[in-house]
């Protein structure tokens, strides 16, 4: 291999990573704009944002393996291409159920690439340092890309509609395409080593069954016998996933890496940044539109601090990350971001030069969380299960993503009902209670003067729930900063006679 090539292959993965992670969020900005053209529901309107993330948090586990098995460089390849085909499909999509199938089969490609990007970075780069700032680069874009979405989608639906959000992929994966064709070396996997299609589709009716419940339980007239039988489905899957895999000579996911409190840290905060990331993000982005009237690209432009400062942060993070050492960037990297969080929270009313420098200080801080999780989970695992502790790095994002939708996305409509009152003799459906955007468009069947009490009401409902979701991801972040924090000053305690100071910066 020539010297400069490993790095034309960073590059290479790196823009396939880049696309994966931008579909999580660039809908955010267009999702007012979708909700209208399309005629989407409250429900539909997550399950357009959530089918992704869940999708392939469900089929990585499997797909993971899978690379090991048939070779990375191949499943890379293949689902470039899936993504293109389906890429295209949803930007022609004429309805949000077809939307909505397209972004599942976007999730499949996603799953087929993801384990692969970081497999490939790892048997690449065998230089230890070169490794790290690696690894930092693909947190970079990783953390970046996510944050960026926003801003993406909202320079397009500047020019173009809501479809080119999707369009846009198509020549990137032409061009990653024919770039791995060249640039990646064909090496063999475990042709030995079976794929557990049962596992595979255990893990995905759990947590599907599981995301499922908590989407039901927050609607405004939850049906509780189908929120308790999914939630039922979903942890009998899950429980019959873990006794399997335990019981597997080739598990999908070998548990007993989480017997190392440095990988099992590694997953814990990149869960929680995540969560909080793609959770945030989702319900600022819709504040900002909705509750400020801003435009698309005017509240892409107020996200941008986050993802440059994650893409400041990350490959910085990974080149220090010999001497910091993970564990203590893990705890401290959650802290920050907590803190900026509560900062954000409390300047969120004031002019925009008052709570940008806090959204940077969270950017900054979940870059570092995410290169400092990505190197904890990679480097304690054995490299002959490198595609499956990809895997579970990935799953650890697309989970916690999807939860940062599910569980802050449920708490925001939860909190937007409970806050919308509407005005007394003002007739108009109860459907005005479940989401702001079904409030604007039954505003617009009223009076002049009822609209506007209407839809000021829904404004400060969801101002008030919108609190609320920040305060709980904050909470969040410093409540699991802490658990990582005690998770790793306990590590080696039996047989290392040093204070728990110096245990804890060991991974």
């Amino acid at each position: 291999m020539f010297p400069g090539t490993r790095w034309l292959i960073l590059a290479t993965v790196s823009s396939a990573l880049f696309l994966i992670v931008v579909d999580m969020t660039v809908l955010y900005t267009a999702l007012p704009t979708l909700t209208r053209e399309l005629g989407a529901t409250a429900s539909q309107k997550l399950w357009i944002v959530n089918a992704y993330p869940l999708v392939m948090a469900a089929l990585l586990p499997g797909l993971g393996t899978l690379g090991d098995r048939l070779g990375h460089k191949a499943m890379f390849t293949a689902g470039l291409l899936v993504f293109g085909a389906a890429s295209f499909g949803a930007a022609l999509a004429p309805s949000s159920p077809i939307l909505i199938a397209a972004r599942m089969v976007l999730a499949v490609g996603a799953a087929m690439m993801m384990p692969a990007t970081l497999s490939l970075i790892r048997l690449t780069f065998t230089n230890a340092g070169e490794r790290s700032l690696a690894i930092g680069i693909w947190a970079a874009v990783a953390s970046g890309g996510a944050a960026a979405g926003p801003v993406i989608g909202g320079a397009l639906l500047e020019h173009f509609w809501w479809g080119s959000v999707f369009l846009i992929n198509v020549p990137v994966v032409v061009a990653a395409v024919a770039a791995s064709t060249l640039l990646l070396t064909n090496r063999p996997g475990d042709a030995g080593r079976p794929w557990d299609l049962i596992g595979s589709v255990q893990v995905m009716v759990g947590l599907g069954g599981l995301i499922y419940a908590l989407k039901e339980t927050a609607k405004r007239d939850p049906s509780w016998g189908m929120a308790g039988l999914t939630l039922v489905a979903g942890l009998l899957a899950m429980a019959r996933f873990v006794r399997r895999q335990r019981r597997s000579r080739f598990p999908l996911i070998d548990f007993s890496l989480f017997a190392d409190p440095c990988f099992s840290a590694g997953v814990a905060t990149a869960m929680a940044a995540a969560a909080a990331l793609i959770g945030v993000e989702l319900v600022f982005s819709q504040r900002l539109q909705l509750v400020l009237g801003l435009s698309p690209l005017e509240a892409g432009w107020l996200i941008l601090p986050i993802p440059l400062a994650a893409l400041v942060a990350a490959p910085l993070t990974g080149a220090a990350l010999s001497r910091l050492g993970s564990a203590r960037v893990l705890w401290a990297a959650l802290l920050v971001t907590g803190l900026a969080l509560l900062a954000f929270l409390a300047s969120s009313d004031g002019p925009a030069g008052v709570w940008i420098p806090a959204l940077t200080v969270m950017g900054l801080g979940s870059g570092a969380a995410m290169t400092a999780a990505s190197s904890a989970i990679m480097l304690s695992a054995p490299e002959s299960r490198a595609g499956m502790a990809a895997s579970v790095e990935e799953v650890s994002y697309e989970l916690g993503g999807t939860l940062g939708i599910a569980l802050l996305g449920s708490l925001m409509s939860v909190l937007y009902t409970r806050a919308m009152h509407l005005p007394p003799g003002i007739a108009i459906a109860p459907e005005a209670r479940d989401s702001i955007d079904e409030a604007f468009a039954l505003s617009e069947q009223l009076a002049q003067p009822q609209a506007e009490q209407v839809a000021a009401m829904a404004r400060m409902a969801f101002d008030q729930a919108f609190t609320g979701v920040v305060g709980a991801a904050a909470v969040m972040l410093i409540t699991v900063a802490f658990i990582v924090r005690w998770m790793l000053a306990g590590q080696d305690g039996a047989k290392d006679t040093g204070s728990s100071e110096q245990r804890v910066d060991e991974c």
